[in-house]
């Protein structure tokens, strides 16, 4: 009998790139390709070119010379380092500890306010949104010994008997320098901290008072814990945020004076760009990283369990778990003192009551509310001067004539109010070539950003291929990469690639920062829409493309108007890229021109502050006109998984 064999069936090409690949790769790729691209191009690239250039020293002849180790080693005796090093860690802690505690005392009050609870949230909000640009020169100007707010008040009131240089004084500058920083991130922390309360259940407090616990205990026991999450990413993100400050510190001191309040970012700056000592400019970016690496990748762990369908508990969310019970416990000691004052004081107005014959009953728990609400009156109305004090001191010195600045006339209110400053800024100043610039460039990077991140969002949501993990890892660690790690290599890269000096420049690099958190938004908004819609528009003869298209994207409008309104504000009050990569006069954005009219010590203040008003009214309107969309990107994922 003779044998037959039948040949076994060939596994086609593509069959096995499937296996290798994943399903839907094919699909995918169109859609993931451009994000990638440019990942590689301006974050990947430039990462790997850093690294390098921390290894080379540049020579009397201006070549670079491979040295390797040796400018890690020259930092290890480097005072300047030293000192950067531990100015950057009390800054950081300094302002993390300020801007939580005033953020809660915010939340807690705002909260308790049954009517008008968005209006306040949103006057809350506005410092985080203005550029920082105008944070910085706002307090510059208000600290200013001579012709500054701060001192005239304080003079006024007879705390002082002369003025204070307090951005002069060695040990006055830094913290200066942190409440400039506190004034601009506590709204961060508040509308964080409110979305965390709104999210606790009510019928859980009033168990709570039903059992008679005190408003302590319910604080304690049921406030902390339900926000503990909340305060835990808000307070990773703003780290690394502040961790990496470099406009604010910049603009108000230069990291005078005699390097007080020097960060590790402001003296990579001086290292690289202002010494040309690139190799140790990114050797001092470099070191900096493991710290960074390690807050990035604790918070991409929690911030992955919140977007992904996998329960498994990773070593990210144990941790974060054991550090959510140790804040609650650490806000319990913080708050202890509080609540001492707090029952001191109750006993306090209880024993004057008793002594003055006061009602009880009905009468007393009415007038304990009464009490209450006044102190939260009390409360937001501080907040809210400390907070819009700078607003109105912008908005007085743009109307005040030369002379009224100069000769310290009618320091809170002008007499008259005048154009003056206007003129000179519209007419004796390139502030409209200024505005082109910056238009064009927030247009074009908004639309792109947005465009790359509808597409990525959609690969990662839906489509099933290799990698997808990763990259959603990736993202969000390229989100939080420091300004300070980057400039130097995109500053090479774009000089190879001849965009130095270019709009076309600032374009291809601003997606950087606004992609990844585009992404992040619309990856979650895509999740929240069922799959069976496309798979219906897909039965009935539509590719995936013509379903993305003509079904998913007309319902993720609300969050696309989402993250355009945040790339829109975030390329429209951008300094350093724009800083750092434009030299020419007629290619300068508002924000840098803005910061070009001071000349040495010579600050127009009028010129200045008329400067900051008119920048910051677009991204006011902005926000005003779409300010649930904006609290809503803000706060999310914040609030998952807590």
């Amino acid at each position: 009998m003779t044998s037959i064999t039948y040949p076994l069936p060939q596994v086609s090409r593509w069959r096995r790139l499937d296996r290798i690949l994943g399903r839907d790769w094919q699909v995918a790729l169109p859609f993931i390709a451009p994000v990638v691209i440019l990942m590689v191009a301006f974050i990947a690239w430039p990462l790997v070119e850093a690294v390098l250039i921390s290894f080379t020293a540049r020579t009397i002849r201006g070549e670079q010379q491979w040295v390797w180790f040796d400018n890690y080693i020259r930092l290890w005796q480097d005072p300047f380092y030293w000192q950067a090093v531990r100015i950057t860690i009390v800054f950081t802690a300094s302002c993390i500890i300020l801007k939580f505690i005033f953020g809660l005392i915010a939340a807690l009050a705002i909260n308790a306010q049954v009517r008008g609870r968005n209006i306040l949230t949103g006057l809350v909000l506005l410092p985080w949104i203005i550029p920082s640009v105008v944070q910085a020169l706002t307090w510059k100007s208000i600290f200013d010994p001579l012709f500054g707010a701060l001192n005239y008040i304080l003079l006024e009131l007879g705390i002082i008997s002369e003025g204070i240089s307090w951005l002069g004084n060695p040990r006055l500058a830094l913290p200066a320098v942190i409440l400039a920083n506190v004034w601009a991130g506590i709204p961060f922390f508040t509308v964080n901290i409110l979305a965390g309360l709104q999210s606790i259940p009510q019928e859980l407090y009033e168990a709570a008072e039903v059992d008679g616990a005190s408003e302590w205990q319910r604080f304690r026991h049921i406030t902390l814990p339900g926000i503990r999450f909340v305060v835990l990413v808000a307070v990773l993100l703003s780290t690394i945020w502040t961790f990496n400050s470099f406009e604010v510190i910049f603009l108000l001191t230069g990291g005078g004076p005699a390097g007080t309040t020097r960060v590790y970012s402001v003296l990579t700056y001086q290292y690289g760009m202002i010494g040309l000592r690139f190799g140790p400019a990114a050797a001092i970016a470099l070191t900096m990283t493991p710290v960074l690496g390690f807050l990035i990748l604790l918070l991409s762990g929690y911030m992955r369990r919140d977007v992904s369908t996998d329960i498994e508990e990773t070593w990210q969310t144990k941790l974060l778990s054991f550090l959510g019970r140790v804040i609650g416990f650490v806000l319990g000691l913080v708050l202890f003192p509080l609540r001492i004052i707090g029952n001191g004081l109750i006993a306090a107005i209880r024993a004057v009551r008793r002594a003055i014959g006061w009602q009880s009953g009905a009468a007393r728990t009415s007038a304990h509310r009464r009490t209450l609400t006044l102190v939260r009156a009390a409360t937001m109305i501080v907040l809210l001067t400390l907070i819009y004090f700078p607003f109105y001191w912008i908005i007085i010195t743009a109307f005040k004539t030369e002379l009224q600045i100069t000769m310290r006339q009618n320091i809170l209110w002008p007499a008259p109010w005048s154009l003056e400053q206007f003129r000179k800024l519209f007419f004796e100043q390139p502030f409209f070539t200024w505005a082109r610039n910056t238009v064009i460039v927030t247009i074009f990077s908004t639309a792109l950003s947005v465009s790359l991140s509808a597409l990525g969002a959609y690969a990662l949501a839906r489509l099933r291929f290799r990698g997808a993990d990763t990259l959603n890892a990736v993202l969000l660690i390229t989100y939080l990469i420091p300004g300070a790690l980057m400039f130097i290599p995109l500053y090479q890269i774009l000089t190879n690639l001849g965009l130095i000096n270019s709009l076309a420049g600032l374009i291809a690099v601003y997606p950087t920062f606004m992609m990844p958190f585009s992404t992040w938004l619309l990856l979650g908004y895509y999740r929240s829409i069922p799959e069976d819609l496309e798979h219906a528009a897909m039965v009935d003869g539509a590719t995936r493309l013509q379903a993305f298209l003509k079904v998913t994207l007309p319902l993720t409008k609300p969050a696309l108007l989402a993250v355009a309104l945040f790339a829109f504000t975030s390329a429209w009050k951008e300094f350093l890229y724009a800083f750092v990569f434009i030299r020419s006069d007629n290619l300068k954005t508002l924000t840098v021109g803005m910061a070009t009219t001071i000349y040495g010590d010579i600050y127009p203040w009028g010129l200045l502050m008329a400067s900051a008003l008119v920048i910051s009214i677009p991204v006011v309107i902005i926000y005003m006109s779409a300010q649930k969309f904006m609290v809503a990107g803000l706060t999310a994922g914040a609030i998952k998984g807590g």
